[in-house]
């Protein structure tokens, strides 16, 4: 049995629901999206995602309002765009910090992510969010301060999570050879990618999903039967 001495896990349907997501962070960025362009437009971050945001889009010339316009279609779109992840992390500190809300975080991860630590595993994160975001979101999440547990963040300018590159990255990033590491996630494709790369797997199926007759990833309904 070849030894895991690195982990690495998705949040989205893996740590946290897929709702607290969707149906909490994404309509509270769409709120607060136009007045945050407005308000802090000028700020050399944010000018420099709003930058690549048209970039992306391939708008040679826009204004901000279409700039506006542009990133609220792909909130409801969910588009994976390191852009408009980078600006909607920025809105969901405020909230965070003005106790809007908690990050969801399933009841049995704290214990396990606390677990695998003092067993000596080192823990990241892979995330299409932002790394702001998700720093924030293992911060002020229901269960407390997370943070202090992972070792590092990894989002989309690492490279897409169904890349098998990005997961070579992240091996070379943290200093462990692929075979060592667990990657943990609710996506098969990424999981796909992941073990293209040379990662040990551990796909997520949380009820009420059902397991797939034939699935080509170790299959685990929670943390507490994950055992590295």
């Amino acid at each position: 049995m070849i030894e895991i001495r690195a982990i690495v896990t998705d949040i989205e349907g893996t740590t946290s629901s897929i709702s607290f997501v969707r149906d909490v962070l994404f309509p509270y960025a769409h709120k607060r999206l136009p007045a945050f362009v407005e308000t802090h437009g000028d700020l050399p971050e944010v000018q420099h995602w709003l930058h690549e945001a048209a970039l992306e889009a391939g708008l040679v010339e826009a204004s901000r309002q279409d700039i506006i316009e542009l990133l609220l279609q792909w909130i409801d779109e969910d588009r994976k765009s390191t852009a408009l992840k980078a600006l909607q992390g920025m809105i969901w500190k405020d909230g965070y910090e003005a106790g809007d809300y908690h990050a969801h975080i399933y009841p049995e991860v704290p214990a396990r992510l606390r677990e695998w630590r003092a067993d000596g595993l080192r823990l990241y994160v892979y995330s299409s969010g932002s790394v702001p975001a998700q720093k924030l979101f293992f911060r002020y999440s229901e269960a407390g301060d997370l943070s202090p547990l992972f070792a590092g963040y990894f989002d989309t300018e690492t490279g897409p999570k169904r890349d098998a590159e990005s997961y070579r990255r992240i091996a070379e990033a943290i200093g462990e050879q692929p075979e060592h590491i667990l990657f943990l996630s609710d996506i098969e494709e990424e999981l796909d990618a992941a073990q293209t790369a040379g990662f040990r797997t551990g796909w997520l199926i949380r009820p009420p999903l059902k397991l797939p007759a034939t699935p080509r990833h170790a299959v685990f309904h929670n943390f507490s039967a994950i055992q590295p």
